[in-house]
């Protein structure tokens, strides 16, 4: 399979990329075509194609919930041209008539909307100057009231079940004394450089968050009449996630490590309880493995909660189990479904849950009783994922046994739907017609592919260009997925819908190693990647090539983060891509162990020792090992605040590259983490230098 693919042609010298030269990249595609002397796009795409402005045009839902057995808020975001992010505000829609409107009018930065239990009151944040307070709405009034001014945005809103108090997350600072006391005191007037950080933590920076500060989340509780919120929880070590009340309110549940040593110990953490009066924490579970979400059942006698087997596997899915608070004993309920859990809530009669979970890059929904009978439903969520193809979706049930989902649709960004039992599933929300309604978009169809490695079946969808007429031939772009283990599936991305407007074919796939197929499927690449998941890529490159109308000369592969690695290391086996883009990739496993954030799981789950102990090991695994092979012009583009897959991964590819003559280039996002595309112009600036860099690279249908 490598033989027929690998180029043994020694290296040509490449171009210097020149920062005039890197300044065109992101130039429309015929500028572009103009100034380089790029063969013409011999696509023409429909007045009506999709462009980069119209990022700025889509919205999506987020976080339905039932305020009432006939009315759903939920989270409505938009993105905003003028601060180049999401909007978030809150709408209301009725299941039995259709009414959509405003929920509360006018506010903005809206989130974490919870209904309370007796169904008077929502709690929610909003952000104003980048500060998130928690607020109060009365139903019955139309009023809004300001619960909290604190220095940090209150996190899991969780309402006592009388109605009368609020439990939330705050990060708690601890101020940390510094090693060196006795710096003498500056003159009036005199400018001395910045004091020296000291940092002594195992979690010292985090990926979107940059150096962190040193503190831990804490529990607080408040009164709904308002006041200071007073501290549970104390102690060296986070105290978060979800939070739930005893039925008597006196109690409240949540996950924790306690214990000092938790950062080495990422995969660790059991069940507390805090008493809302006295601050007492008593241990509920000790299961071998994280247990995590507790969630106590409507008639408060089960605990509901999820936990991992953990087996040290770079990939393993958990299950949900409840726990009989009375007589202690704990009902494992999934054990048989071998999937990737998602949310879960409690039937109203509480005998028993409704949960997602990945099956074939799609999330599904089921129904699981209290002996462990899952029972799937014909629902499939999604609708969510902005960029690219990944699975997504949230859903709320009613105390009816309505469900409310967020849609899965191929060439629209989620809306919300209704299902019913013995009924069809109908949208109630329509929010992207008006944007995309008009528009020629990319039609997407499913392709399954056997992997000669040993006839797997591999999933792979592609979209097709606006136009397509299959008697032509059209240009390629394999698009790879991050994780490794993560999941892609037949859903509406921008990303993917931007390339195929300019003319492009665009295949994805679900490589051995991806989630949503099992954890046998997802170990395949345990201390083993990349490996054979680049034949199955190629593979599903191979079958759309067969197809007739793709061009064979004119083939291009990008990806970020996992596919980032998994595009390094196939420009390193095989010199049939005409360029390719490389986005926020691991490049050297070593280097890697030693700088990303979450090097404690990195170091313990992704390797089989420490780096050091294994280090040839690791470099058999690196693309920066194939470096020497590597013919294909590639672009590298990064954000420079990613801590994730440091930006010193990149440099080092590019370097190796340049250093062997090799066409190349890197673009580093300013201010971006490793979410590069989390903003809209971040994910315009990153296709357009992708589509840009293609362009540059694409030779006429005779192949120069």
């Amino acid at each position: 399979m490598f033989a027929s693919r690998f180029s043994t042609r020694p290296f040509r010298k490449g171009l210097v990329v020149t920062s005039t030269a890197l300044s065109f990249l992101f130039l429309g595609v015929s500028q572009a075509n103009a100034l380089q002397g790029s063969q013409p796009d011999t696509h023409t795409s429909p007045a009506n194609a999709l462009t980069y402005d119209d990022t700025f045009n889509l919205e999506f839902v987020a976080s339905p919930q039932f305020i009432d057995k006939e009315t759903v808020v939920y989270s409505r975001q938009s993105m905003d041209i003028m601060t180049d992010s999401r909007q978030s505000r809150l709408w209301q829609v009725n299941i039995k008539t259709g009414e959509h409107r405003p929920f509360i009018a006018l506010d903005e930065n809206l989130s974490q909307a919870t209904l309370s239990p007796n169904g008077k009151m929502v709690a929610y944040t909003k952000s104003v100057n980048g500060r998130a307070q928690l607020h109060l709405y009365y139903l019955d009034t139309m009023q809004s009231v300001r619960l909290t001014n604190t220095s940090e945005t209150p996190r899991q809103l969780t309402w006592s079940h009388d109605s009368e108090a609020l439990a939330f997350t705050l990060f708690t600072e601890e101020k940390q004394k510094p090693l060196f006391s006795a710096m003498p005191s500056k003159p009036k007037g005199a400018k001395w450089a910045d004091n020296a950080k000291y940092i002594d933590s195992v979690q010292y920076r985090g990926d979107g968050r940059g150096y962190l500060r040193e503190g831990f989340d804490q529990i607080y509780v408040l009164p709904v009449d308002g006041g200071t919120p007073r501290q549970l929880t104390k102690g060296h070590f986070p105290s978060g996630g979800t939070l739930s009340f005893s039925k008597d309110n006196d109690w409240i549940y949540f996950a924790s490590p306690q214990r000092e040593d938790y950062a080495l110990n990422p995969l660790f953490s059991d069940i507390y309880k805090v008493n809302v009066s006295s601050g007492v924490v008593e241990q509920v579970t000790d299961i071998a493995g994280p247990e995590s979400r507790p969630t106590l059942s409507p008639n408060g006698k089960y605990l509901a909660f999820t936990q991992l087997n953990d087996r040290k596997l770079s990939y393993q899915n958990g299950d949900l189990l409840v726990l009989e608070l009375e007589s202690g004993e704990i009902t494992r309920l999934t054990s048989s479904l071998d999937r990737s859990l998602g949310k879960f809530v409690w039937r109203k009669d509480s005998r028993g849950l409704m949960f997602s979970y990945l099956d074939h890059g799609e999330t599904k929904l089921a129904t699981v009783n209290l002996t462990g009978k899952v029972k799937k439903l014909e629902v499939t969520l999604g609708g969510q994922a902005f960029g690219r193809p990944y699975t997504s979706g949230d859903f709320a049930l009613s105390e009816k046994g309505d469900i409310v989902f967020t849609t899965a649709a191929r060439t629209m960004p989620g809306d919300l739907a209704l299902y019913r039992k013995g009924k069809s599933a109908s949208k109630l929300t329509d929010l992207n017609s008006d944007a995309l309604g008009h528009k020629a978009l990319a039609q997407v169809q499913d392709l399954t592919v056997a992997s000669s490695v040993d006839e797997r079946p591999i999933d792979a969808w592609m979209a097709l260009p606006p136009g397509f007429d299959s008697s032509k031939k059209y240009p390629l772009i394999l698009e790879i997925h991050g994780g490794p283990h993560a999941a892609y599936g037949p859903h509406f991305a921008m990303e993917i819908q931007l390339m195929a407007a300019q003319g492009y074919v665009v295949v994805w796939s679900n490589p051995r190693g991806s989630s949503s197929y099992g954890e046998d499927f997802g170990n395949l690449i345990h201390h083993n990647y990349p490996s054979e998941d680049f034949n199955d890529l190629m593979d599903v490159v191979d079958a759309v090539v067969d197809k007739g109308f793709v061009d064979a000369n004119n083939l291009f592969i990008t990806g970020g983060s996992g596919g980032g690695v998994l595009t390094a290391w196939s420009i390193g086996k095989t010199d049939r891509f005409s360029a390719a883009v490389v986005a926020k990739p691991v490049i050297n496993w070593v280097s890697f162990a030693l700088t990303a954030d979450a090097y404690p799981f990195f170091s313990q789950y992704w390797m089989a020792d420490m780096p050091w102990n294994i280090a040839d090991k690791l470099w058999k695994r690196s693309p920066l090992s194939l470096v020497g092979n590597v013919t294909t012009p590639t672009m590298l583009l990064t954000g420079e605040a990613d801590y994730r897959t440091p930006i010193s991964e990149s440099e080092q590819y590019y370097q190796a590259l340049k250093l062997q003559g090799i066409d190349a280039a890197m673009v580093r996002i300013p201010g971006a983490s490793h979410g590069i595309a989390s903003r809209p112009s971040r994910l315009i600036q990153k296709v357009g230098n992708i589509m840009a860099w293609f362009e540059r690279y694409k030779k006429d249908e005779g192949g120069k």
